[in-house]
């Protein structure tokens, strides 16, 4: 149950409290700000390697390289915005025509880094004037080879890595205390790379493009040291992000990765079949997630085509996308349009795998008319609803921070007088359901935890993963399991969820894993304090009352025998060869178990609005006529009504409850 003040803790108990239900648009998705992209250039520059950064002062540095005359070009841009001259170019040097470029920035400092006519010299033009002049190229590194692509990270204190492939191999270099150190050959291994990327937070985070010794291509992140999530000067291992099989004619190339206000990532999907396309993709972790826990969620396309993508850099206030013939804008949109004044009415549903709103708004002198403009433009498919119930309390409005949806559609309606504008939005279930496998995912017993496989699913759908009194098996049992294409979110979490005790809620943005115990405590009392205005209590057999697990060479049964003197044997049988154990049957058994018994009590209450209430909670019951007395229910439901519509106002939450 969610934390509730004391004041309004004390307004919700009181019979003449009255209602308040805070209701606001954020264009965000996932928690996650919703970047809107403007193209500010559209040029005939050729496509092909190209850089991009914003040092400390907000002006925009771009580089490229033109494939037939092997020149490097640069550009600064002051004050970058919709009316600047991205079309202007200086000739910075004649360089290799086959190897990349890279540059990084942080507060006054630039580095550009490219290669000489020779392919194999790496050299460096640093600036200390936030890229407006460069001092002379020095040499950094000579590779062994013909040098393929490059990226740079750059922190606060100087110290910058430059990495660069060679063929298959990644190489790095390491300035520390303002010398440069010998070039290194990371501890990871592909057949090819297509692609580099790398930007500095508490580590040096890398994104490679390429292809897997199997001929798959990919695209991983890696992390080398700083010492903070891995060992300094150390590689971790590689992390899948997307992959295509070797025989489906996609490649992925040119990965650009920047931490704004989260970590983004853009690299390119190449296809070379039947109408074959090149197109960015873009990415982000979770609003929680950080470059180590590896919570992307599922690429989406850019409208863009490119073989050699986009660069991606941010200032304080917006985000920028660069191609050499394309500049892109989004500015970070933290406004908040709030709703609260106009709700009409708000009917809210939250059950197990499913959650949405209705909220209807007066539309009566036609504010909702136009939805393209000023702060009503908030208001979009996609667009985050916060919605928040409260009481007006001794302290003013206060309400309870509650469930985030996100708006699927509108409508308008009017007559006799009235005009109504009415939104409808979705949970996260729906944004897991609206997920759906692109390929085979599997993996093999011993790779994954089912909190990890939960937490992919969870990331790809935008949505965060955490637990809260979990149970020890969601975070020990690593079972073989396979996403099928074509498989949504929503269904493969229910199958995860079926091999543990747990079950998982959402929360805002957020899923919780927890392990509802039969021995859990009350957490809340409905009774003369918080009063019943209608209660049905029912009880009911159990939808199965024999269990028999099925494992690898072992067998277990259980007996509900009550349930089977009174109905007789109802089976579930479930066969899972990763139960190797006794232990594990015994584990599934007692699940499965459970869980049928919380279903066996269909019991409702109908109660003024509790504001801090959440599915799974266990509350107390005390209803005299029912024959109840702080009787412990778990909350597998609920429903919430609020109207301020017509002459009887309506504020009320419907309960459906469980066995605890």
């Amino acid at each position: 149950m969610r934390q509730l003040t004391d004041s309004l803790l004390a307004a919700q108990k009181n019979a003449s409290a009255v209602p308040y239900v805070q209701v606001r648009i954020r264009s965000r998705i996932g928690n996650v700000a919703r970047l809107a992209w403007e193209r500010l250039y559209s040029g005939g520059e050729s496509d092909y390697f190209h850089a991009a950064t914003m040092p400390g002062e907000g002006s925009l540095v771009r580089a490229r390289i033109d494939p037939s005359a092997g020149r490097l070009y640069l550009q600064r841009v002051a004050d970058p915005g919709p009316v600047s001259d991205f079309a202007a170019w200086s000739s910075f040097a004649t360089v290799s025509a086959i190897a990349g470029i890279a540059l990084a920035g942080s507060a006054a400092a630039v580095l550009l880094f490219y290669v000489d006519t020779d392919n194999v010299t790496i050299k460096l033009a640093e600036s200390g004037d936030y890229g407006e002049s460069f001092a002379a190229p020095v040499t950094v590194a000579t590779a062994s080879g013909a040098v393929g692509w490059l990226a740079a990270g750059l922190k606060s204190d100087g110290t910058a890595i430059l990495l660069y492939s060679v063929g298959a191999t990644v190489y790095r270099v390491k300035r520390s205390g303002g010398a440069w150190g010998s070039p290194a050959a990371w501890s990871n291994s592909l057949a090819s790379v297509a692609g580099l990327a790398c930007c500095y937070s508490i580590d040096f985070n890398v994104v490679v493009a390429g292809t897997a010794a199997s001929g798959a291509g990919g695209v991983w992140t890696a992390i080398y040291g700083d010492g903070f999530n891995q060992p300094i000067d150390t590689w971790s291992g590689l992390a899948e992000l997307s992959r295509a099989d070797a025989s489906s004619g996609v490649e992925f190339r040119a990965p650009s990765l920047d931490r704004a206000d989260t970590y983004r990532m853009l690299f390119v999907e190449k296809f070379s079949g039947s109408q074959s396309y090149s197109r960015p993709f873009w990415t982000h972790v979770s609003t929680l997630g950080d470059f180590l826990t590896h919570t992307w969620r599922e690429p989406v396309p850019f409208d863009f085509s490119s073989t050699y993508g986009v660069a991606m850099a941010h200032s304080s206030t917006a985000a920028w996308l660069s191609a050499p013939s394309g500049v892109w804008r989004a500015p970070f949109d933290t406004s908040v349009l709030d709703l609260s004044d106009d709700v009409l009415e708000v009917r809210e549903e939250a059950a197990p795998f499913d959650g949405r709103v209705r909220i209807v708004l007066r539309n009566d002198n036609g504010r909702y008319r136009d939805l393209t403009s000023g702060s009503l433009s908030l208001i979009r498919r996609g667009s985050q609803v916060d919605v928040s119930p409260g009481y007006i309390t001794s302290d003013g409005p206060a309400v309870s921070v509650g469930p985030r949806y996100w708006i699927d559609g509108w409508e308008y309606a009017g007559g006799a007088g009235k005009a109504t504008f009415t939104l409808h939005a979705v949970g996260g279930w729906s944004l897991l359901e609206r997920w759906r496998a692109r390929r085979e995912y599997a993996w093999a017993a011993g790779a994954a935890t089912v909190f990890q496989l939960l937490s992919f699913l969870f990331a790809r759908a935008g949505l965060e993963l955490g637990c809260h009194s979990s149970s020890s098996t969601i975070t020990s049992f690593r079972p073989s399991f396979a996403i099928h294409p074509g498989e949504d979110g929503r269904t493969a979490v229910r199958r995860l969820l079926e091999t543990v005790p747990d079950v998982v809620a959402i929360t805002g943005e957020s899923g919780l894993a927890m392990n509802p115990l039969p021995d859990q405590e009350a957490g809340y009392a409905y009774d003369a304090d918080h009063p019943i205005f209608s209660g049905r209590y029912g009880t009911g057999a159990l939808d199965f009352n024999r269990v028999q697990v099925f494992g690898q060479g072992r067998m277990l049964d259980a007996f509900d025998w009550e349930s089977i003197d009174d109905v007789y044997d109802r089976l579930r049988q479930v066969h899972d060869l990763n139960l190797t154990t006794a232990a594990q049957l015994q584990e599934r058994v007692d699940a499965l178990m459970r869980k049928a018994a919380m279903a066996s009590l269909g019991s409702e209450i109908t109660v003024p609005v509790n504001c801090g209430q959440e599915l799974y909670d266990v509350v107390t019951v005390t209803d005299a006529a029912a024959g109840l007395s702080e009787a412990c229910r778990r909350v597998l439901g609920i429903s919430l009504h609020y109207s301020r519509a017509g002459a009887s106002p309506v504020y009320q939450m419907r309960l459906r409850l469980g066995a605890v």
